[in-house]
């Protein structure tokens, strides 16, 4: 080979090379500079391996045996409640001696589940920005009024509106008082819960909604 093609077959060799490393570096600055698909966020009830084996208290129907703090309830029945863009539920729990308690399930945004215990002997009345019950003093929180679909067990009848007025207490306690279409109102002490809680146990069947 003589030197003039030497040189030509060594010049080609280059700018191969060099014409490589352009198309490699252009490559890398389109892989970076494309849109990347939004992360969508995992439902907890399905991706998390202790979420998962607790149940999801967002699907409770009647029929349903929740234990909360290890005491098995009963779902006896439930009422779904719609208000604007916020739903939530609550459901009538009993347990093995025939006490009977209502257990809230909110999950917009966050999943957020309250015990609630009936003061029937109670006579606060709603309105003030403080009340103070059982030694105890509450703050208001929100008031409204949401539209409710009820199972049979719960004693409403199945569709109507509902009144509340929620307060809170430092610690995390809660008063609210509820009244279900003309009744009057009824009070209802709750207790926020962690989610490991509480353990559902479903008993399969679809729900009912009068």
């Amino acid at each position: 080979m003589n030197g003039s093609l030497a040189y030509v077959v060594t010049t080609l060799g280059c700018l191969v090379g060099v014409a490589g490393v352009v198309i490699a570096v252009i490559a890398l600055r389109r892989a970076r500079s494309a849109p990347r698909p939004a992360a969508t966020p995992g439902d907890p009830f399905r991706d998390r391996d202790a979420d998962a084996l607790r149940g999801d208290p967002r699907g409770l129907k009647p029929g349903d045996i929740v234990e909360i703090r290890q005491v098995p309830y009963t779902v006896r029945g439930s009422v779904h409640l719609v208000e604007g863009g916020w739903s939530w539920a609550e459901h009538l729990l009993d347990d093995a001696g025939g006490v009977k308690r209502w257990l809230s399930v909110e999950s917009e945004p966050d999943l957020e589940m309250v015990l609630w215990t009936s003061e029937p002997s109670a006579t606060v009345t709603p309105g003030a920005p403080t009340l103070e019950i059982a030694g105890r003093r509450y703050n208001w929180d929100e008031s409204g009024q949401a539209k409710y679909t009820a199972t049979e067990g719960t004693g409403l009848d199945p569709r109507g509106t509902m009144r509340y007025h929620d307060y809170q207490a430092p610690g995390g306690a809660r008063l609210s008082f509820e009244a279900y279409g003309e009744a009057g109102w009824e009070v209802n002490l709750g207790e926020q819960l962690h989610r490991a809680e509480v353990m559902i146990y479903p008993q399969g069947g679809p729900e009912q909604v009068g």
